[in-house]
């Protein structure tokens, strides 16, 4: 009996083992805190400790498990463009190239490229989960939502800043969740048709955004980019951890899993700005999403959940040589002066452009706990571009900005250095929680973050999609008559048989039929390199 016993045991322990293994996968979470050096991780974790001696972990922390190698297609250090369209295609590509295959260049790429492929867009790995799986897709953001790494999933361009190809595709491309900055970049017609396809669209209305209870939503905040956090109003403005969780909340209702991205956008703005205050507040902000996205993942268990940066930047570093014996000093001194802060640089200059001179030095302790010298006070009224100096025009200095000056001040007055204002092209860290035993773990590459993604989601090869949909327009109507003309200064593709004439614009995905719209399932690029049209292979069944 005792032997039947133990054989029954063994049997429960491998079918359990079995059953862990085959568990499947049903949703997605990239978190990506944009251009955030591992130091940057390390000043937020001891800023928080500072001011919080009770909590001494990041929630990133308990998942923390390897790094990852990015870089460009033809570079080791790149923009957020290439390295998340890595992340997102599985293709490193250009400076500023937006999940479009880069032409090669042979004696410096980092993995060879195919010639024949140059300016193809990319399969995205939300765009594939939609098509062949249909999950709901979401994106968070802090920037403008045209901005590199949203476009990155949802997008496709070799020019990062043509907001005017970009915008339209977004919008076209089925993306169930937006949430982030850019009201002003969304035109009544695009708000109307997000509309017409059963969008809720919150505007600068946070009420909205918290109460609307449909599954589809955009909802922007701001012009542009949203506020740094240490700058954010929370009664105009959500919190990334709240953006992060509404998306959640919408997105867990599709029955088939989603994919969602969330961008710390600002972290990298702030390093670009040398901005450490900025920094490590925007980091701690991100790192409160991470905490509502991994305490999802481990309730829901059926989630993969990573949080990776794109690329470094700055070069930050807890400690510089500008500070005497500084690898001697003290908590106090290293993260007191940072903790006064109230306000990032962006949010000091526009304070202070709105103060008058005589206010200066109050304002300026206010916000920052620094005691402004009467040297330091001086280069403030000497700024070309501080409409309240006392100084007359030609007692300033030309082209000193007030942005400039106030950076400089402000980082004489801290601990913290800075190598660059751009990026760095050092390895970034690594979190994941998978509740297989399939978790990536160790050092691993950008196009390995792709693959072991697309794996989680049972996702074929994405190449063969980027061939099926994104076809040149030459290979699907060969054999018709077709010309590309101009209306409206944008090209049109026209193709016609005796009974049948199609119009194709691009960066959106739908098209004319003998005057009828047909609506596809993805969008149309064009490529003016090339005079190329890029669209879907069965468009030609249309004819």
């Amino acid at each position: 009996m005792k032997k039947i016993s133990s054989f029954l045991f063994l049997l429960l322990i491998i079918g359990s083992s079995l059953f862990a293994q085959e568990k499947q996968i049903k949703n997605v979470i990239l978190l990506i805190p944009d251009g955030t050096s591992l130091a940057a991780v390390s000043a937020a974790r001891w800023y928080q400790r500072y001011n919080h001696p009770e909590i001494t972990r990041l929630n990133l922390d308990p998942y923390l498990c390897g790094s990852i190698l990015t870089y460009s297609s033809n570079a080791p250090i790149g923009d957020s463009a290439p390295t998340t369209s890595c992340y997102m295609t599985g293709h490193p590509s250009r400076a500023g190239w937006v999940a479009t295959y880069p032409p090669a260049d042979p004696k410096n790429d980092i993995l060879p490229m195919d010639p024949a492929k140059a300016y193809q867009p990319m399969m995205t790995l939300l765009e594939a989960a939609r098509i062949t799986q249909n999950k709901a897709l979401g994106l968070v953001f802090t920037c403008e939502f045209p901005h590199a790494t949203p476009a990155d999933c949802s997008s496709h361009s070799y020019n990062r800043g043509k907001y005017e190809w970009i915008v339209p595709q977004i919008v076209h491309n089925g993306i169930d969740v937006v949430i982030g900055g850019g009201v002003k970049l969304l035109t009544p017609d695009l708000q109307n048709y997000l509309e017409k396809e059963g969008y809720g669209v919150a505007l600068n209305d946070i009420n909205k955004f918290k109460t609307y209870n449909g599954n589809k939503m955009w909802a922007l905040f701001r012009d542009m980019d949203m506020s740094y956090d240490i700058d954010r109003d929370p009664s105009q403005e959500p919190s990334l951890a709240e953006m992060t969780q509404k998306a959640i909340e919408k997105l867990s209702k599709n029955e088939n899993g989603f994919v969602l991205m969330v961008e710390g956008s600002k972290i990298d703005w702030a390093a670009h700005a040398n901005d450490a205050a900025a920094i490590i507040t925007d980091m701690l902000a991100f790192d409160k999403a991470c905490g509502v996205a991994f305490d999802f993942a481990e309730k829901n268990g059926e989630t993969v959940v990573i949080a990776v940066p794109d690329h470094g930047n700055s070069g930050i570093s807890i400690g510089s040589s500008k500070c005497s014996n500084y690898s001697s000093l003290t908590k106090d001194d290293l993260f007191g002066p940072i903790s006064k802060f109230k306000t990032s640089c962006d949010g000091l200059v526009a304070k202070l452009h709105a103060t008058d001179a005589s206010q200066l030095k109050a304002v300026v302790y206010d916000l920052t706990g620094i005691s402004l010298t009467d040297d330091e006070y001086q280069q403030l009224l000497q700024c070309s571009d501080y409409n309240r100096s006392t100084l007359s025009n030609d007692e300033r200095m030309k082209g000193s900005k007030l942005t400039q000056i106030v950076a400089g001040i402000v980082d004489k007055h801290h601990c913290f250095g800075f190598t660059t204002g751009g990026h760095t092209g050092e390895e970034v860290f690594l979190a994941v929680y998978d509740p297989t035993p399939n978790r990536l773990t160790g050092h691993h590459s950008n196009v390995d973050l792709n693959n072991y993604m697309r794996q989680s989601l049972g996702l074929a090869e994405l190449d063969p999609l980027s061939d099926q949909y994104f076809a040149k327009h030459t290979d699907v109507f060969n054999g018709y008559t077709y010309t590309i003309t101009t209306k409206n200064d944008a090209p049109v593709l026209e193709v016609k048989n005796k009974k049948t004439k199609l119009e194709i614009q691009p960066n959106t995905n739908i098209i004319l039929q003998n005057g009828k719209e047909v609506k596809l399932n993805s969008v149309v690029i064009y490529v003016d390199k090339n005079n190329t049209f890029y669209l879907p292979q069965a468009l030609r069944e249309l004819l």
